[in-house]
């Protein structure tokens, strides 16, 4: 079996990215087959429970408040709101229900607010995921009390290439919260965006910082970037297919038991697209049409292409 490893060097990553692409994905696939079902994919469903108004400057947000994207802004939602969504979601079979929040941090007593949604989706069988921006480390303590399961925190892109995109706060603080999350003992859901100005060695460079925590993230999201009009990156010059499909490929060669989801733009990947990257070692989506703030195929549609692929959702709650 392959071996857990958390002393990654870049070189050894780049190697990897640098294998010719059928060789990259016989390897990525084999590992993907010694740890999962390779024709199971977990489930799960995001909700916004509060929209815009965010102050960091993320160049590639819609919520920033530094942006006129044409969003609106909205306040945290109603529980009865957030747990009837959280119904519809388990009833269309997905097993975890994340919930999130534009804030740069939340006030306690933003928290306080937040974990009665926590315990309600709780008690209706789902896992239960936030993601909320930076926390404290009493604020995670408090998280777990409240029976939380995953807290998603992503790095974004590599530690060079922050600052291009962000400058309201820096990569070490990403990790001191993500060390504070696994200090709590909650499942960590952690990994990025393609797309947002990076170069290759900048995909090395993020992997690597997330195979090299402590413990690898249990859920390793990989997204598309969806350029939104009105913020800097509208008209970034997007990943190619086969680099997107080699980061896949990547991550789950390097964090050989963790979930890695095919998260964000998956609208504009097709049928072939997402099969490679099935192929490569995701086996986790989100579902539902809307991400945040962003277009998400619609459930109908996954389900016809688990259909063709010959998928199952996974019941299961690794």
């Amino acid at each position: 079996m392959t071996q857990l490893r958390n002393d990654w060097q870049l070189d050894e990553i780049q190697a990897l990215f640098d294998m010719p692409f059928n060789d990259l994905l016989f390897k990525a696939h084999t590992i993907h087959r010694e740890n999962f079902d390779p024709n199971y994919v977990q489930v799960s469903s995001l909700l916004n429970i509060k929209t815009g108004a965010c102050p960091e400057d993320c160049s590639y947000c819609s919520q920033s408040s530094k942006y006129d994207t044409g969003l609106e802004r909205e306040k945290l939602m109603e529980i009865d709101t957030v747990l009837e969504q959280a119904k519809t979601a388990k009833d269309q079979g997905a097993t975890r229900f994340c919930m999130g929040a534009a804030w740069r941090n939340p006030t306690d007593k933003s928290l306080d607010k937040v974990i009665p949604m926590i315990q309600g989706v709780k008690a209706m069988g789902m896992e239960t995921c936030v993601t909320l921006g930076m926390l404290t480390q009493d604020q995670a303590f408090t998280l777990k009390e409240a029976g939380l399961d995953y807290y998603n925190h992503n790095l974004d892109t590599s530690e060079e290439n922050y600052s291009n995109v962000i400058t309201t706060r820096n990569f070490q603080d990403r990790l001191d919260t993500l060390e504070s999350v696994q200090n709590a003992d909650i499942h960590v859901c952690s990994g990025g965006i393609l797309g947002l100005g990076e170069e290759q060695s900048d995909r090395a460079s993020m992997l690597r910082s997330l195979a090299n925590l402590d413990k690898h993230p249990d859920s390793v999201p990989i997204n598309l970037l969806v350029p939104i009009p009105g913020t800097p990156f509208e008209k970034i010059e997007p990943p190619t297919e086969s680099e997107f499909v080699r980061t896949i490929a990547v991550a789950r060669i390097m964090m050989p038991k963790s979930v890695v989801r095919l998260s964000a733009g998956r609208t504009d990947m097709g049928e072939a697209m997402q099969a490679l990257c099935f192929f490569a070692g995701a086996n986790s989506i989100f579902y539902g049409e809307q991400l945040l703030t962003t277009d998400n195929p619609d459930t109908g549609s996954d389900k016809a292409l688990f259909e063709t692929l010959g998928l199952n959702m996974s019941q299961s709650n690794h």
